[in-house]
């Protein structure tokens, strides 16, 4: 069997380039009055980027790149504006869309079939391209079952438009500690948003079963109102994924929860609100990245502000916004993630971008906690993150300076993927 699928795949792979020498490469040049370079913190003036078909070859001033073109390379000229890589979401569910109201996360459960919600997903995420972010993590989808494969490799094959994704599939809690939380005791088998578990072999089966179903990364519920799942269960998850060459990304919100899911080995904390100084210190020393989330909370400030004026939600949005703070202090890794969850929230990515500045965060460090360091959690540093040679052509155009205020990126007008345009000029009708 495996020389019969070798040869065929032998076959299929000559036949790819044949086709792919037959019609020659694509040659695209961007250029704009200046690109950020996210590494060194600075504008390259007068500079072009050279596109050889998905990746950059070349980067550099205007007229020597120009001077050397083929004929027929496509050029793409931005003008005044300001060009930087495409953003990355580390934190999204492009599988929901739960509706308003305190029974909104059951009905979506049950109203909904996969199919639906593939398709909601596949909304979703022409939405989040359209704002700038050309590759997300997608960390669990909410009770979609797998359908988030679907829509992952439904990108991948052109099918439809959306970021490039690393999805969680169902998420790993512990039993009656997700939602959804109101259910009737009596009604058995209700649907839940993610893959209920107690015990460390369930907790070994689960992870098993996801990567088998497809998983670029795992995602577990550390905690909830209070730390959920054991550390000895912590250990098997991240133990089985890492053997697998899979990350682990932690839903975490206690100080105590934080800490079982850093020592046993997580890649990274999301959300992190109960972070001390010293569970933070233990994140730095083990390389562990902090996922900032700001944005969702001051979106459910906006929306409904009375539901946040008793003291302890006061002390809960204080600790939302000081938590970023105090890592960057500490010298934690940090990426940004805007937790969309409803049809008001998806396509606002930059917000966290936003919310993040509010904190005190200079703007070249919230722009590299989208960019370089968010292409470091995927493991795709080499692929995405910043505009070299080699990485991927995902470009996004602002007119305004992002340097100077980052809510520029509130109002992208240029995306380009892996070469192909997707917003602004040179898109397709």
């Amino acid at each position: 069997m495996f020389r019969v699928i070798t040869h065929v795949a032998l076959i299929a792979v000559l036949a790819a380039s044949q086709i792919g020498h037959a019609q020659g490469d694509s040659l695209t040049l961007v250029q704009a009055a200046r690109i950020l370079d996210v590494r060194a913190g600075r504008y390259l003036l007068d500079t072009a980027i050279l596109i050889r078909n998905q990746r950059i070859e070349k980067v550099g001033p205007v007229a020597h790149l120009r001077a050397s073109l083929p004929e027929g390379t496509r050029i793409i000229d931005l003008g005044p504006m300001t060009v930087l890589p495409g953003l990355i979401d580390c934190h999204t569910h492009l599988m929901a869309r739960v509706p308003e109201g305190d029974n909104g996360y059951a009905t979506n459960l049950l109203t909904k079939s996969e199919a639906t919600r593939a398709l909601e997903g596949a909304a979703n995420a022409r939405l989040t391209l359209a704002a700038g972010f050309t590759s997300v993590r997608d960390v669990e989808n909410e009770g979609a079952g797998y359908a988030d494969i679907a829509l992952r490799d439904a990108i991948r094959q052109g099918l439809i438009d959306g970021p490039r994704m690393q999805v969680a599939t169902r998420g790993i809690a512990v039993i009656g500690q997700y939602f959804p939380f109101n259910a009737a005791a009596g009604v058995s088998s209700f649907p839940t948003g993610a893959q209920m578990i107690s015990g460390v072999e369930e907790a070994r089966r689960a992870v098993r079963e996801q990567i088998g179903k497809g998983a670029d990364l795992i995602k577990i519920y550390a905690d909830w109102s209070y730390p959920t799942l054991t550390p000895e269960e912590i250990r098997v998850i991240v133990e089985e994924a890492h053997r697998a060459e899979r990350k682990v990304a932690a839903h975490a919100t206690t100080p105590q929860g934080i800490r079982n899911a850093v020592e046993g080995g997580v890649d990274s904390i999301e959300h992190g609100f109960g972070a001390d100084r010293k569970v933070l210190e233990l994140m730095k020393t083990k390389g562990v990245f902090l996922v900032s989330t700001v944005s969702v909370i001051d979106a459910e400030v906006r929306k409904n502000p009375d539901d946040w004026r008793s003291e302890e939600m006061q002390a809960f949005l204080k600790a939302a916004h000081d938590t970023p703070k105090l890592a960057r202090t500490v010298g934690v890794k940090m990426a940004i993630g805007s937790d969309p969850a409803s049809v008001d929230r998806h396509g606002k990515n930059a917000e966290e971008l936003v919310a993040l500045a509010g904190t005190g965060m200079p703007p070249i460090e919230v722009v590299r906690a989208a960019t370089i360091n968010a292409a470091e959690l995927l493991g795709r540093q080499d692929d995405i993150g910043s505009i070299e040679p080699g990485r991927y052509a995902d470009l996004i155009g602002v007119t305004a300076d992002p340097l100077a205020d980052v809510s520029a990126l509130m109002d992208v007008k240029f995306v380009m993927k892996a070469g192909r345009v997707f917003r602004g000029q040179g898109a397709a009708d």
